[in-house]
């Protein structure tokens, strides 16, 4: 049967009573910018997260665009981003004249490598975005001491990460800004783009507001220079009917995700990640070489809460991973490729200094590797068995 990556529909035609009422409710109200849905969710966003303030705003992008602007990074500063990731979190950097400066990833969490953003810090370096990957957090502790060593602003990008967790506390709310998304395929997806900026701090909360408003307060008056960021209360009145639900997506990813490791760590030739392992290539590459590994399964890290926004294999070996794309595709099971190439490798950003573009390995052979299968909540079990059985058939041949 037919198995797609993502099925929008499967969780949002059961809400349609709840999504017409809400958007007859915006409707009626007369009131399409700001105004009280947008006030509501941002309350229960920052209640979700753990956050003291929430701003909502137009997509994840701009949540990042937004943070950078509200902590003063301007032209000629660098930024250490991960390099394999999407491509919002370098544009945003770029997009202000900054310098992006392209960090290595962990092979096992594929998350940034800390000591190569060490390496990689200048008398130029402001601040550091690591952005929670797939759904899990990267390692915090390191990189907020890191930050605090060398006085660098830190950015969470959680934009696959809402509701993620890192010893306890919710990811987006240790740094000084966290940034979300809520494109229709996250894990709370909205009917186009949003996103939201959380933060700690009163006074960078109060800046944040100013700047999503093109920077004027009060009304036609403007101190600075900001954008127009603002979510839609269409939007918010569409993702708050969702948050109710989100508790329910999440566990059922994890139960899905729990699903395909205990079946697929049967399979001769799969196995999984090793934590012990993470940030050192080496002796995960002696790892998998022992155990004469042709697939690794991702893993969660005991002390993250990972929501699985994607469940992501790695294919050993040279074209493996296309091979087995191929595999996938004409069996009619959605997979797909995140993310093929790394930024330090994008045409646009081939005019950076070569220096915040070396060193990059890991992420270049996991850009090789990679591939994520179906995990969204509504996968019936007929359809995970699918997906296993077209795994486990491809891995014997």
């Amino acid at each position: 049967m037919p198995v797609p990556l993502l099925d929008v529909n499967a969780q949002n035609h059961p809400l349609e009573a709840e999504f017409t009422a809400a958007f007859t409710r915006v409707f009626k109200s007369g009131i399409f910018i700001q105004g009280p849905e947008v006030t509501k969710f941002e309350e229960e966003i920052a209640k979700l997260v753990g956050a003291k303030h929430c701003i909502g705003v137009s997509s994840g992008t701009d949540a990042i665009l937004l943070a950078l602007m509200a902590l003063g990074i301007k032209a000629g500063d660098e930024v250490l981003v991960p390099t394999f990731t999407f491509f919002a979190t370098a544009g945003c950097v770029s997009r202000l004249g900054a310098v992006p400066v392209f960090v290595d990833s962990c092979p096992i969490c594929f998350n940034i490598d800390v000591a190569d953003a060490r390496a990689k810090i200048t008398p130029k370096t402001k601040a550091i975005i690591p952005v929670h990957l797939f759904g899990q957090s990267a390692d915090m502790d390191e990189v907020m001491a890191l930050a605090k060593e060398h006085g660098l602003f830190v950015i969470e990008d959680g934009a696959q990460a809402i509701g993620a967790g890192y010893k306890g506390k919710g990811v987006g709310t240790l740094g000084d800004f966290g940034t979300y998304s809520f494109f229709p395929s996250k894990n709370l997806g909205g009917f186009g783009d949003g996103g939201a900026l959380v933060c700690n701090d009163d006074k960078l909360a109060d800046f944040a507001r100013i700047l999503r408003a093109h920077g004027s307060k009060p009304k036609y008056y403007h101190h600075y220079v900001g954008g127009n960021f603002r979510l839609d209360p269409l939007q918010a009145a569409m993702l708050s009917v969702k948050l109710p639900h989100y508790a329910e997506y999440t566990a059922k990813r994890q139960a899905n995700a729990a699903y395909y490791t205990a079946q697929l760590l049967k399979v001769k030739g799969i196995v999984q990640a090793d934590p012990a392992h993470c940030q050192c290539a080496s002796k995960q590459d002696a790892a998998l070489a022992a155990a004469e590994a042709k697939i690794v399964l991702p893993v969660g890290y005991e002390h993250n809460k990972h929501i699985w926004n994607q469940f992501t294999l790695r294919l050993i070996g040279e074209g493996k991973r296309d091979a087995f794309k191929e595999f996938l595709n004409a069996k009619k099971i959605g997979c797909e490729v995140y993310y093929p190439v790394t930024m330090d490798q994008q045409q646009c950003f081939a005019d950076t200094p070569e220096a915040s573009r070396q060193g990059c390995e890991v992420a270049h052979r996991l850009a090789g590797e990679v591939v994520s299968i179906p995990i969204y909540p509504e996968l019936s079990q007929a359809q995970k068995d699918e997906v296993i059985a077209a795994i486990t058939e491809f891995v014997s041949l």
